[in-house]
């Protein structure tokens, strides 16, 4: 790409006219030009779906609980457990707690080291029966020793199960346990329920435990406040908010002390649950006036909650009070500084927060890096972002999954995914093991610029590397399926997603209300919207972003502007992506006037000037054409001290093409070069386009070329262009040509490619041509539409030929018997007025 085309300082060529090669005129029918490739295959999610199945777990077998004494129901089935059933033993091993609500338990010795010595002979064999009996078995086994286990100590059993690390066999257990109590009318012990509890929550099973205790009243029981708070967690880590904010009210009227855990919980609770930051103050208020110390997870857990809800000003007050009162901030707090300002796109303050850490001798750990990615990525600065992967190696700190993961996240969402794909080789040569997000990030990636073969081999990836998909990646195909006419996909991928066992969580129901919007489907939006809250997930911010994304597909800026109104009056504060989607549905409206009110809160500082606001002003403005909007929206990104991506330039760069405003469209290809970046399949087109419109269809051909060249692949928009600068000119026999390089290259033409052909013929009145051209069409299943039509009709009264434009207008029912009588007697009416005002002109004035 060196050389005349991008120089250092591009100057548009003076047009040189080029002789055309006298040959025998080529017709526009299936005998003289090559045949059309064929039409493209369906979406492969068949494949893509066979080969996450091949890899996910086996559908879980289901355990159909009643609850125990429900208040207000009665037969109530609870739904399955999340417990993955082999039928083949396993050799458990031993973990260590991974959870903060569990203090740390003495080494675990095995069975054979006498540990399980406490067990009568009887608890023994019965324990040896269960561990030796496939999970699926447990059930069968317990019912088939029902007498046996009702006379040992249950409560030891399931200790020793669990000391051995078979803590599902011991659910499995624990269930039967609760199914046959309930059938004798009996009570559970406390310590049953207060054991079962710190085994799930030990082993992180947030989904199993919330699900468990819905079905066990355990208000009813006198628990320990660590057996309450781990509850708790679980309904908070599951979603479950009101639910655990209910239990904690519980626990507070039964007498209980909360511990600091318990606090610390309560206030991740609140955080997550969003407009809660008068609860978060009055907790820490309750936590003060009781004697308790902050520690750095109440802390980080408080600046967190004000990053969820974009409350800056809030982090820093919050922040400086706690220095003032003679709290020294550890790594953990100031890494969550830095993710509030780094969320919000504010780079600068946040460069300046690892300043202070620096100042202070707080060590940066990788977590404090991969904040600092995020921040740069989100200032629109992709590469800065990636070369901290050369600084934190310099430092002695290696990258992890999250900073290769954050990186590649950037890469794909600038469009640049073939760096993305070699990051991510480059992250496996090192030796760092991608993790679910990695692989879930370049599917999404590879999802949304519809490259299904990859995504295959990436799955592929995730097998041999033993790397089992979580629900985010089953969220992440059903996010891809959101797309026009892809409406019968997304209700497969969630059908095959449950088969997994998969249960739809808060976030799933997001994906599911953006992707239904995407495809079009409100009433399938709407219903997931309604269906989520029967479920018993609370609505958040995401909800309303996923609804607004829903609505600005088809630009109903007055349905979301209702939506932005109903955010405010339940105490939601809209994000920047609520503002950006709003900006959006405006633009696609066509409601300028709504975007520009958005603009004025932007530059008086109401709403804080993202990247990503900033950003969205310039490609909101460019869809309608607005070019003192863009130019105002651009020259604040520069202002701001942010990147301007190539998205950017290449819109300013077709803006000034489309206003005739060649200079300054030299100046962006100028700064293209400058920011070091390179000129895209975009921006290839965008100088084509720019070319065609002044009349230079040979040096839009050229650029064409040059692209080939450079090893890019032109696309239907560029041999569009090329076809519609040619056609312009009168060159109908190049245009013709273009068509056949375009053909034999694999690329169908479209609609826009005939009626350019059309608008060629009929404007020089080759009607015969036009006749070809509408006849070439209907045979390759490419119906003319009303544009069509209206181009053959204006071209002849253009020539003055009504009575070939009314008898034209009676064969169109023999090309398209469905075509609208309505439309064609408006043509009949336009050629008829036509005709009449050329009469009027020739008649003579007395």
């Amino acid at each position: 790409m060196e050389g005349a085309l991008f120089p250092s300082r591009p100057v548009l060529p003076i047009q040189t006219s080029r002789p055309i090669q006298p040959s025998p005129p080529v017709k526009f029918n299936a005998t003289t030009l090559p045949p059309l490739p064929q039409t493209p295959s369906s979406f492969p999610i068949d494949s893509l779906l066979q080969h996450l199945l091949n890899i996910s777990s086996p559908p879980n077998t289901p355990h159909n609980l009643k609850p125990l004494n429900p208040p207000h129901q009665t037969n109530a089935i609870f739904p399955s457990l999340q417990i993955s059933v082999d039928s083949t033993p396993k050799q458990h091993q031993l973990k260590k707690p991974t959870s903060v609500l569990v203090h740390s338990f003495e080494d675990k010795a095995k069975p054979e080291d006498g540990l399980i010595d406490f067990l009568t002979v009887k608890g023994k064999m019965m324990f040896n029966s269960i561990v030796e009996s496939p999970l699926h078995c447990v059930n069968e086994l317990c019912d088939s020793a029902k007498f046996e286990l009702l006379e040992v100590d249950l409560i030891s059993l399931l200790k020793a199960l669990d000391l051995s690390g078979n803590w599902e066999r011991a659910l499995l257990l624990f269930e039967w346990i609760m199914l046959n109590l309930h059938s004798e009318s009996l009570k559970l012990d406390k310590q049953i329920i207060e054991l079962m509890v710190r085994i799930l929550g030990r082993e992180s099973q947030h989904t199993i435990a919330s699900k468990l205790f819905d079905v066990i009243p355990i208000e009813e029981y006198s628990l320990d406040v660590r057996a309450y708070t781990t509850v708790i967690h679980a309904y908070s880590r599951t979603g479950k908010y009101e639910r655990a904010i209910d239990l904690f009210e519980k626990l507070m009227e039964m007498g209980l002390s909360p511990t600091l855990v318990t606090y610390n919980v309560m206030l991740d609770v609140y955080g997550k649950k969003g407009r809660s930051w008068n609860k978060i103050l009055g907790l820490l208020d309750e936590m003060k006036s009781k004697g308790f110390e902050f520690d750095d997870f109440t802390c980080s857990t408080v600046i967190s909650a004000c990053g969820r809800e974009g409350l800056l000003d809030e982090a820093k007050e919050f922040f400086a009070g706690l220095k003032s009162q003679g709290y020294v901030p550890g790594t953990v707090t100031y890494n969550s500084l830095l993710q509030v300002f780094g969320k919000a796109g504010v780079f600068m303050e946040a460069l300046s927060i690892l300043k202070e850490m620096e100042d202070n001798n707080c060590r940066p750990d990788a977590v404090t890096y991969n904040e600092l990615v995020a921040a740069y990525v989100r200032a629109g600065f992709a590469e800065e972002g990636a070369s901290v992967l050369k600084t934190m190696t310099q430092k002695g700190t290696m990258p992890n999954a999250v900073t290769y993961t954050t990186v590649i996240n950037a890469y794909g969402r600038a469009g640049k995914e073939e760096e993305a794909l070699r990051l991510f080789n480059q992250m496996k040569e090192t030796g760092c093991v991608p993790n679910v997000c990695t692989y879930n990030a370049v599917l999404a990636m590879l999802g949304k610029k519809s490259r299904p073969e990859e995504m295959i081999k990436i799955l592929c990836d995730m097998k041999s590397s033993g790397c089992a998909p979580n629900r985010i990646t089953w969220n992440t195909m059903l996010a891809m399926c959101g797309d026009k006419g892809k409406h019968k996909y997304v209700n497969q991928v969630l059908r095959e997603m449950k088969n997994c066992g998969f249960e739809p969580d808060r976030d799933t129901f997001n994906t599911l209300i953006s992707a239904y919007g995407r495809c079009g489907s409100d009433i399938d939006a709407a219903q997931m919207h309604d269906e989520m809250i029967r479920a018993g997930f609370t609505p958040c911010i995401t909800t309303y972003n996923a609804l607004l994304n829903a609505l600005a597909r088809r630009g109903d800026w007055k349905a979301a502007e209702s939506v932005i109104l109903d955010m405010k009056n339940k105490g939601f504060k809209p994000n920047e992506t609520s503002y950006s989607l709003m900006i959006n549905c405006h633009a696609k409206g066509g409601n300028v006037r709504g975007i520009e009110r958005i603009e004025k809160e932007i530059y008086e500082g109401h709403i804080f000037p993202s990247w990503i606001l900033l950003r969205t002003l310039v490609l909101a403005n460019f869809k309608c054409r607005a070019l003192r909007g863009m130019e105002r929206a651009f020259q604040q990104l520069q202002i701001k001290g942010y990147k301007p991506d190539l998205v950017l330039f290449n819109s300013m760069l077709s803006i000034y093409a489309r206003k005739n405003m060649y200079d300054r469209a030299n100046d962006m290809l100028h700064m293209i070069r400058e920011n070091d970046l390179q000129p895209d399949l975009v921006t290839y087109n965008s100088l084509m386009d720019m070319y065609a419109r002044k009349g230079e269809c040979w040096k839009a051909e050229e650029i064409l070329l040059s692209l080939q060249k450079s090893g890019g692949k032109p696309d239907l928009v560029s041999y569009n262009t090329v076809i519609k600068g040619f056609c312009r000119q009168g060159h109908m026999q190049e245009a013709i040509r273009i068509l056949s390089e375009m053909t034999a290259r694999g690329i169908r033409p479209c609609i826009f490619t005939y009626n350019t052909f059309v608008t060629g013929y009929s404007g020089r009145g080759m009607f015969s041509e036009v006749d070809e051209v509408i006849s070439y069409m209907t045979q390759n299943n490419c119906k003319p539409n009303e544009l069509t039509y209206k181009i053959v009709v204006d071209g002849y009264c253009k020539a003055r030929k009504f009575e070939e434009a009314m008898d034209f207008l009676s064969k169109i029912k023999e090309i398209d018997n469905s075509f609208d009588d309505e439309y064609v007697e408006r043509l009949a009416s336009r050629i008829r007025g036509n005709w009449e005002a050329l009469e009027n002109l020739s008649s003579p004035s007395y």
